[in-house]
């Protein structure tokens, strides 16, 4: 599997690894520290699911929260630089969307996922919307799998 070939080349190269998810809800991190040695690279995982906690642990701006919503590129991008200032790693991900089966509107569908990826200095902040008829477990792996695709290449 791609996931646990990331991991390893990850550990191979010493390139060290922390995540702030939300709707994958610890996801990312369970994949991580199911491959042996992974403790040699993983500093931090944070599943911030509400607000409050996106505000406490990750630093997120309230004002921000009201002006873009949890669910949007700009609170991905937060997530992702505040998780790099705080984790001090290499390589920083950070997860925002609506799983379903509700939550979603006109403007964010279910099925809308925003990742943020932050390597060394760079950073970019991917969107997909998934069909919203996927099933919430369906659309949580799915952004796990595109994230260590998106690594493989990266890395």
């Amino acid at each position: 599997m791609i996931n646990k070939k990331v991991i390893k080349k990850l550990i191979r190269k010493k390139i060290t690894i922390s995540v702030a998810e939300s709707c994958t809800g610890g996801l990312i991190a369970s994949e991580i520290t199911s491959v042996p040695n992974s403790s040699n690279i993983f500093n931090l995982g944070l599943v911030t699911y509400s607000n409050q906690s996106k505000e406490k642990l990750l630093k997120i701006k309230k004002q921000n929260l009201k002006k873009y919503g949890a669910v949007s590129s700009q609170i991905c991008k937060d997530m992702v630089e505040n998780l790099f200032k705080i984790s001090n790693t290499d390589l920083c991900i950070s997860t925002t969307g609506i799983a379903g089966p509700s939550g979603g509107s006109k403007l964010k569908p279910v099925g809308l996922v925003y990742v943020g990826i932050k390597f060394k200095k760079n950073y970019k902040i991917y969107m997909y919307n998934f069909n919203k008829k996927l099933e919430r477990n369906k659309i949580q792996k799915k952004t796990v799998n595109i994230i260590f695709n998106i690594l493989d290449k990266m890395i």
